[in-house]
């Protein structure tokens, strides 16, 4: 399998994460570069790239990155998405405490190609220990006169603020972060029915997750070309995939889209633990449809292949599962976090959680009956499209895949 470092390069370097060491291989080299081309090259040079958005949805960067304005009075913002609370995922977190100063860089290129001079890091409020990582770093670069009045030496000032947030999954939501960085509840708001660029306190806003911002440098720096040398056609490039659960060397690979799941598990995380049977995968963080054993056999990992076989890539967030595994408990788990985790805002959503997470546990207790898996999947119906933000119809996925393709074991246990 092709070794691909575009974001992890200096992962495994000593002191990555400090300004002399990240300089010493070549950090900031790309900021020059940038200053020669105007801002709407940069954004071309992107959207040639076919970078797509890494946290979760996988939209075209360039597109978005379009809708911001040009010549508007307003000033622009640039917010990273750094909340990373999807159950399975922690690649984002690798890349504030290895390298941030790739982060950084990016977070530069980014607000020059949309006019933007302030940035602000919305960061998971549990990451405590990568924030103040974080912000030695941007401390360092304030120190070195790359952040500031004068980024390097240019005419153009540019400003750096980390945000924590106080530990609410939603607010991992593009637009419930900004509501949350305005002061106010984390409520998804309504969406447009145009496209259009987010809003903070009325001026338009571009949000990017971590590693889609810390992907711009070798962009900038190799050109769209060096970047779709790897990847697929339809899904350029490379991702951090964070996988976990029932493998012996769980941890954060990057790997080149359309890579084969199960030679990655058996690459990089050794395959299954123990030398027992693969049983299932969660592809890409809690919220994606889970594959058999069968499937991921045949899984290439972009996101064209998950759409396929009715799945998502997600955040990368890979959840691996042995011959072992009580399917029926592993749902319960997922649904008693999703019952938590409900801003609460949508009554199918608030009530749909809930009610499937109660159901679920009287399955486990013994006391259910085979008419409580029919009512999980009508409640998944009420759940999915009847609210503004993805989080419930994600809860309906969840549960269509785990009761199709492992009813047995859910039957066996309502069945008592």
């Amino acid at each position: 399998m092709r070794e691909c470092r575009i974001v992890s390069r200096k992962f495994e370097i000593d002191k990555s994460h400090t300004l002399e060491v990240a300089k010493a291989h070549g950090a900031y080299n790309a900021v020059k570069e940038a200053f020669a081309r105007t801002p709407a090259e940069i954004v071309e040079i992107v959207g040639e790239s076919g970078l797509r958005g890494k946290g979760g949805g996988g939209a075209p960067a360039g597109a978005k990155w379009s809708l911001m304005p040009q010549d508007d009075p307003r000033p622009s913002y640039l917010v990273v998405n750094c909340d990373e609370s999807e159950p399975g995922t922690f690649k984002d977190r690798q890349i504030i405490s290895k390298d941030p100063h790739l982060l950084i860089e990016g977070i530069i290129l980014t607000s020059y190609a949309i006019r933007a001079h302030d940035a602000y890091i919305y960061i998971r409020g549990e990451y405590f220990q990568f924030q103040q990582i974080l912000q030695e770093a941007i401390d360092e670069a304030y120190a070195a006169g790359i952040l500031g009045k004068k980024v390097m030496g240019e005419e153009y000032r540019m400003d750096i603020t980390v945000h924590r947030g106080a530990g609410a999954y939603i607010c991992g939501e593009k637009s419930a972060l900004l509501e949350s960085m305005e002061g106010k509840r984390g409520h998804p708001r309504l969406k447009p029915k145009q496209k259009e660029p987010e809003w903070y306190f009325g001026n338009p806003t571009l949000v990017n997750n971590v590693e889609t911002i810390a992907s711009v440098p070798y962009i900038v720096k190799h050109g769209a070309e060096g970047y779709r040398m790897f990847g697929t056609e339809g899904s350029p490039g490379t991702l951090l995939f964070a996988m976990s659960g029932h493998v012996e060397r769980p941890g954060v690979y990057e790997a080149e889209f359309g890579t084969s799941m199960m030679e990655y598990i058996e690459h990089y995380g050794g395959g299954i633990r123990g030398g027992k049977k693969l049983k299932a995968v969660i592809p890409g963080g809690a919220s994606t449809a889970v594959l058999t054993a069968e499937e991921v056999s045949e899984a290439k990992m972009d996101y064209e292949s998950m759409r396929a076989m009715r799945s998502a890539l997600g955040t990368g967030g890979m959840i691996v599962m042995d011959e072992d595994t009580d399917m029926v408990e592993a749902l319960k788990n997922l649904l008693e976090f999703y019952h938590h985790e409900s801003c609460g805002q949508c009554t199918p959503c608030r009530e749909g959680t809930g009610w499937s997470d109660t159901i679920l546990e009287r399955v486990l207790e013994g006391r259910g009956s085979s008419e409580d898996i029919d009512k999980l999947l009508e409640l998944a119906d009420t759940m999915d499209g009847k609210t503004i933000c993805v989080f419930a119809p994600a809860v309906a996925i969840v549960i269509r895949s785990f009761i199709g393709k492992f009813r047995n074991e859910f039957e066996a246990k309502a069945g008592r």
